[in-house]
């Protein structure tokens, strides 16, 4: 069993304020750069096999600040970027609901607002390939993958036996910076991790997330 460590990135510029980035390649703000630290010093007693990270410097720097705390050189994949979400780069959700309206309210309802950029179960497969060739990579060990929301909502989902539509009217976003664990056993993706490779935190935070996905869906977000 490899034990697969989530994190998404740092806060970004964007983040900051609330517009959509995809593929826009957008930098860490200072308090963006403060969360990596702090993650960094959470990996002070976990030993760590690898670190993986998006292309995107957003998540490629978060990864990088951790690696260097272990001793270790970031792997970028782009198969583990956010969801392509086209013309809505660099939209707020007012802006959005502005120019696409019906966009807008297929988004709430757990499908994509944008008729070009990605679907998410383009970008679910994608990721989730990715998750499984780092796991069979590191067969029994322990890695970071440091991506973003929306693709670290699609391996949570693929782990609890939901569609990533599904699961974004269930689960909202990892907060920035936010950890989280599954764990990947004969090419399967599952949140039944070995108790002895979580923390309390992360045993909570499985926990919290299997209860969400017994609750009725609510719009998207």
């Amino acid at each position: 069993m490899t034990t697969i460590l989530l994190a998404r990135h740092g806060e970004s510029d964007w983040n900051r304020s609330h517009r959509w980035q995809g593929f826009t390649d957008r930098p860490l703000t200072d308090r963006g750069l403060r969360q990596a630290a702090e993650l960094a010093a959470r990996f002070e007693e976990t030993e760590l096999n690898a670190v993986y990270s998006s292309d995107l410097q957003r998540a490629r720097v978060t990864a990088e600040i951790v690696a260097r705390s272990k001793g270790l050189e970031v792997h970028a994949t782009p198969d583990l970027r956010e969801v392509d979400v086209g013309s809505w780069s660099g939209l707020t959700r007012a802006e959005a609901e502005a120019q696409f309206p019906e966009g807008y309210d297929r988004w709430l309802q757990g499908g994509e607002g944008w008729k070009d950029g990605e679907t998410y179960e383009q970008m679910s497969e994608r990721v989730l390939a990715a998750v499984q060739r780092i796991a069979a990579l590191h067969d029994g060990g322990r890695v970071l993958v440091v991506a973003h929301g929306g693709s670290i909502r699609a391996v949570h989902a693929s782990a609890l036996g939901l569609d990533v539509h599904s699961y974004r009217r269930i689960q909202r976003v990892e907060p920035n910076a936010t950890l989280s664990a599954v764990c990947a056993e004969d090419g399967r993706i599952t949140e039944l991790c070995q108790t002895e490779d979580l923390d309390e935190f992360l045993m909570r935070d499985q926990e919290r997330r299997r209860e969400a996905a017994l609750r009725p869906p609510t719009p998207a977000g």
